[in-house]
């Protein structure tokens, strides 16, 4: 069972998380990036089973660590591929904004949707709503299935999109439709959990963002319940070169089955900066305390305070060493 792994996966981005707070707001997402995946790494080390990273930090010659293929675990049972986000919300953590985030997500070998994409369309939606939209369709009719699906009137619904040009027109329709847009500068792991957790304070995601964050934000969706669908946005030439290279069809549309192709996963989540679902690692006397969430299928929600002994990073910054 992929969930026995949770543990291990929270303890990894645990470490994570404590390996960034030395860079957090000192202007170097490389180094706090650098950091965390070292951190996560040597962690994964020790795992139970034998993963393969699935989404990670880019191809082998680009990223020496944590790359796409390589290994991780100590060896045995279970066999699973793993989406790895170090340090998601890079900005955020060297400017000390809210939403920084470490992310580990697994499933079953080879379930995991593995693509050469860099951005998708994503669309995702509460349980109730799953059957009832498609990514396809005009905004305004999702919304319209959304708020039926929910109970609600379409001014009622709350909807999460990332903060960028590319997304002017959508927000301007949502707010024609007297929909609250919840603008969220990066992250869109966190603002599809507020749309699938049981008291999450949203209903619906939208927009393009990142497509291995879309892999993480399916396999949270798989544990919670709710509907995701993607649709490949190539934003260059390259990457729809790539696509199509990869025998992938730009504009093609996947649903979640096809994102992760298990009901078995496990998603672990440590807060780096904090935001409104998780704290940032504080002090509590000689150790740091740091905040989770931890998901695993057939498992309630986790929220997890763990305490840390004090460390230092292999490169602390300048300021920080005397």
């Amino acid at each position: 069972m992929i969930a026995e792994l949770l543990p291990s996966l929270l303890a990894a981005t645990q470490e994570a998380a404590l390996a960034c707070r030395p860079w957090v707001g000192r202007g170097d997402g490389k180094a706090a990036d650098a950091a965390a995946v070292a951190a996560l790494r040597d962690m994964l080390a020790h795992c139970q089973g034998r993963g393969t990273v699935v989404v990670g930090e880019g191809e082998k010659d680009a990223a020496p660590m944590l790359y796409v293929g390589e290994r991780v675990g100590a060896g045995g049972l279970p066999a699973f591929d793993l989406a790895v986000d170090p340090l998601e919300n890079t900005t955020a953590c060297a400017r000390a904004g809210e939403g920084a985030v470490a992310v580990l997500a697994a499933a079953p070998a080879r379930t995991l949707w593995a693509s050469p994409a860099w951005y998708v369309d994503k669309l995702v939606v509460p349980t109730e709503s799953a059957g009832a939209v498609d990514i396809r369709w005009p905004v305004e009719r999702n919304l319209a299935a959304v708020a039926e699906a929910r109970g609600k009137r379409v001014d009622e619904l709350v909807a999460v999109v990332l903060d960028k040009p590319r997304h002017a027109e959508l927000v301007m329709r949502l707010r024609a439709n007297d929909v609250a847009v919840a603008l969220i500068p990066d992250g869109d792991v966190l603002g599809a959990l507020r749309v699938v957790l049981p008291d999450g304070d949203a209903d619906i995601l939208l927009g393009v963002g990142g497509a291995p964050e879309g892999v993480i934000s399916a396999c949270t969706v798989r544990v919670l319940g709710g509907g995701m669908q993607v649709r490949l946005a190539p934003q260059s030439h390259d990457e729809a070169a790539r696509l199509v290279a990869a025998g992938q069809v730009p504009d093609a549309v996947l649903g979640l089955d096809e994102l992760v192709a298990s009901d078995d996963c496990a998603v672990a989540i440590t807060g780096i900066t904090g935001c409104g679902l998780l704290r940032a690692p504080r002090r509590n006397g000689a150790a740091w305390t740091t905040e989770s969430i931890g998901l695993a299928s057939g498992r309630p929600v986790l929220h997890v305070d763990a305490d840390h002994l004090p460390r230092l990073p292999e490169r602390s910054p300048a300021c920080l060493t005397s």
